[in-house]
């Protein structure tokens, strides 16, 4: 039987106390230093808004067009500062210059994660780049008193063998990413297509890389990597890990839900034509979220919809089969920092 990995490419990364006098002596909580941290940051920063769509999957997709034409129209009446695709976009072939004339119709700041399947079909990342007219696989840029950093989580590690796609950031690119966060002031936000939360298939070394921004943070004195965002498992999720908050971006097209799973949502006319799609569980409408971040609260406007054709309840899969429940909707959350 031809594999999930197989047909997509047929189809196609100690503070120390302040002294002061015995008398008025004081130790400095983690508190203290977040406050007086968002003060001096708080003139600089301003409420920023983004789009983010993740895991489009426009290659196999029945109707990737409506989509992202669903999600472009909405940005433009959103008008939100940018959007970014959190991977699994597109490949590189000229067929799916209709999609890029779509996202086109977006006159602001457009960023891209690179996904495993962006380069599916033997395409490299550089082609995959160069089609959506970005310049690097991972980056960092500023933008109204916030930094953010795009990784990319799609690099081999030569000492460590996996099955599957290459799902690690490598040696070089984490110490690049060291370099950019020590030498940033603002608060962050990290983008990545693999979870780094999550063992099922995520950033091989996400531990390493918790740990290093973990300690960035310890560094600086304050919580400055405050939010990281990813797609890739199709889930719907929120883990606050050591002062960090991880939110996973649902993919805006449907949940993969194995080789062996008969989907009986549509008839067999449309599988004839759309094969890939009998092993998902096909969501009715796209779904995405626009992120909100102010001086102290990151609010996530998500959205929902059904799965398409069947109930989820009458599908007979496990909702739990990957830890986190199945479901066609990204959560609105309000989270602190």
């Amino acid at each position: 039987m031809i594999n999930r990995k197989k047909f997509l490419k047929i189809g196609s990364l100690g503070i120390s106390g302040l002294l002061v006098p015995a008398a008025f002596s004081f130790a400095k909580t983690r508190t203290d230093l977040d406050s007086a941290a968002s003060e001096n940051l708080g003139a600089r920063q301003q409420n920023l808004k983004f789009g983010i769509i993740a895991d489009l999957h426009y290659d196999l997709m029945h109707d990737g067009e409506r989509r992202a034409q669903l999600f472009i129209d909405a940005m433009n009446h959103e008008q939100p500062d940018f959007i970014i695709s959190l991977g699994d976009f597109c490949v590189p072939k000229s067929a799916n210059k209709k999609l890029m004339a779509i996202w086109a119709q977006f006159k602001g700041k457009k960023h891209y994660v690179l996904g495993n399947h962006d380069t599916d079909g033997g395409f490299t990342k550089q082609q995959a780049l160069a089609f959506w007219d970005a310049t690097s696989p991972y980056y960092s840029f500023d933008d109204k008193g916030f930094h953010f950093v795009v990784l990319d989580g799609n690099e081999k590690d030569p000492e460590n063998k996996i099955e599957g796609y290459p799902r690690t950031i490598g040696k070089e690119q984490l110490g690049w990413l060291k370099q950019d966060l020590q030498q940033t002031k603002l608060r962050t936000i990290i983008f990545c297509h693999q979870g780094l939360d999550n063992t099922m298939g995520g950033l091989e070394n996400g531990m390493q890389v918790r740990y290093l921004l973990e300690q960035i943070n310890k560094e600086a004195g304050f919580n400055k990597v405050i939010l990281v965002l990813t797609g890739h498992h199709h889930l719907n999720y929120h883990n606050e890990i050591n002062g960090i908050h991880y939110v996973q971006i649902n993919s805006s097209s449907y949940y993969w839900a194995g080789e062996t799973f008969e989907s009986k949502a549509f008839d067999a006319a449309f599988y004839k034509d759309h094969g890939i799609l009998k092993r998902t569980l096909v969501y009715q409408d796209p779904i995405w979220a626009t992120v909100s971040i102010g001086k102290k609260d990151i609010t996530i406007q998500g959205t929902e919809t059904v799965m398409a054709g069947i109930p989820l309840d009458q599908t007979g899969i496990d909702v739990y089969k990957d830890v986190y429940p199945i479901t066609s909707k990204v959560d609105s959350r309000k989270l602190m920092y």
